[in-house]
């Protein structure tokens, strides 16, 4: 397995549920083992896209664990020629059939605007999606999906039946809260989730004295290490502007003269 894929799944693993208990979603979260290896089929994991990717890394999980039994995964629904939507995976968990939707996501804590809902504050980190946006869609969208009129026929080909296929959610993310700023209160999500900073590009001398790294976009998963090739700030610096000024917020890793590390959105807001 090459080292690139290990470290992508590892971030993965690393990152847990968004929220633990029923405050978020009638929904509960799946549970699934910390322990899970990567077999050495590397051809299993080639999506270039970050979400497809997170959705082989999860199948890949459930097909590990014996309790677990396969029945598909990515279940297109079709209305004619129309496509309704698309089952990521059913399963059976001992004799309980599944039906799980999975969702990986990058959240920023919003400084610019008030809410009255704590879940409100968090955001894409170019502003064009939302922990609410995506919470409803699931709710209104995706989890009823299993219940249309379209999706009996494709559930009798498994000998299954809606009714009796209970709907679970592997919802992780992470999340960056404003720079330095540690005291926000982030209930009803899970605190484990809290992974970096975030800091508007007029600020971001305050980073001067450290080195960065951009990682490319699948490797958002990967757990910051020292083996990368760190620029300095004043190169850092015209890579980031180029990026702002197409309304853009860049996930990078930073590195101080003592080797800490720490994950960071430039934001262009």
């Amino acid at each position: 397995m090459d080292l690139i894929t290990k470290l992508r799944y590892k971030g993965y693993l690393a990152t847990p549920p968004l929220w633990k208990d029923n405050d978020v979603s009638q929904y509960n979260q799946v549970i699934l083992s910390d322990n899970s290896e990567i077999i050495d089929n590397s051809d299993k994991f080639k999506n270039k896209r970050l979400g497809k990717l997170v959705e082989e890394f999860v199948n890949h999980q459930i097909k590990q664990e014996s309790a677990y039994t396969w029945i598909c995964n990515n279940l297109q629904i079709q209305e004619g020629k129309q496509t309704v939507g698309e089952i990521d995976a059913l399963y059976y968990f001992k004799d309980l059939p599944i039906h799980i939707e999975i969702v990986y996501k990058f959240y920023l804590y919003d400084t610019l605007k008030t809410y009255k809902s704590p879940l409100a504050y968090w955001i894409g980190p170019n502003r064009k999606d939302s922990l609410l946006y995506k919470l409803d869609k699931l709710h209104n969208k995706q989890l009823p999906l299993l219940h249309h009129k379209s999706t009996k026929a494709y559930l009798d080909n498994y000998n299954l039946k809606a009714k009796t296929i209970a709907q679970k959610l592997c919802f992780k993310a992470q999340l960056f809260l404003p720079h330095n700023n540690l005291s926000i209160d982030i209930k009803p999500l899970n605190p484990g989730c809290i992974i970096g900073y975030h800091i508007t590009f007029n600020k971001i001398e305050v980073l001067k004295n450290y080195e960065f790294y951009f990682p490319e976009k699948l490797d958002w998963l990967v757990i910051p290490h020292l083996n990368v090739n760190w620029i300095s700030y004043n190169l850092a610096i015209e890579l980031i502007k180029n990026k702002i000024n197409d309304r853009r917020s860049p996930l990078v890793w930073i590195k101080n003269n003592k080797d800490n590390l720490y994950k960071y959105f430039i934001t262009f807001w």
